[in-house]
């Protein structure tokens, strides 16, 4: 009967400690939702888990006016990145040799390939909000460097 008694008192003591943990541990986790819920964020969470940085496209200045750009402004602001440097195989402007024999293919080929991209080198060099007109004018300013 000895046994009987230790495992009621067993029993007991368990129930007792469950109780006691139970009490201990609701009311952290009741105060933990309350602030969360009636603070908002008092914490900066939101400030803590934003990205580094931001990454933002930003279309070309217009010219005075709204007028259209011309062919120097055109070439140095979006297609001199690569052909000052010759960048993804782009021909270096001034470079007779590189130039000739697209030259050879005509104007109309060399606007062609400048407006609807050609190899690495993007639609419109990546400015899409540029005209035909402004484009084929940075391509006779580009010829007229490599003559």
């Amino acid at each position: 009967m000895t046994q009987q008694h230790s495992s009621k008192s067993i029993m007991v003591g368990t129930i007792v400690a469950a109780v006691v943990l139970i009490a201990v541990v609701v009311p952290f986790s009741i105060k933990g939702d309350k602030s969360a819920a009636t603070s908002g964020d008092t914490d900066g969470a939101d400030v803590r888990i934003q990205p580094v940085a931001k990454f933002v496209l930003q279309k070309a200045a217009p010219a005075a006016g709204g007028a259209p750009k011309d062919g120097a402004t055109v070439f140095n602001t979006v297609c001199g990145a690569c052909h000052n440097t010759g960048a993804a195989g782009a021909p270096k402007a001034g470079d007779k040799a590189a130039w000739a024999p697209r030259l050879a293919q005509g104007k109309d080929a060399l606007y062609k390939n400048a407006i609807g991209g050609k190899g690495a080198m993007p639609p419109k060099g990546g400015a899409g909000d540029l005209s035909d007109g402004e484009i084929k004018a940075a391509v006779d300013h580009l010829l007229g460097l490599s003559k």
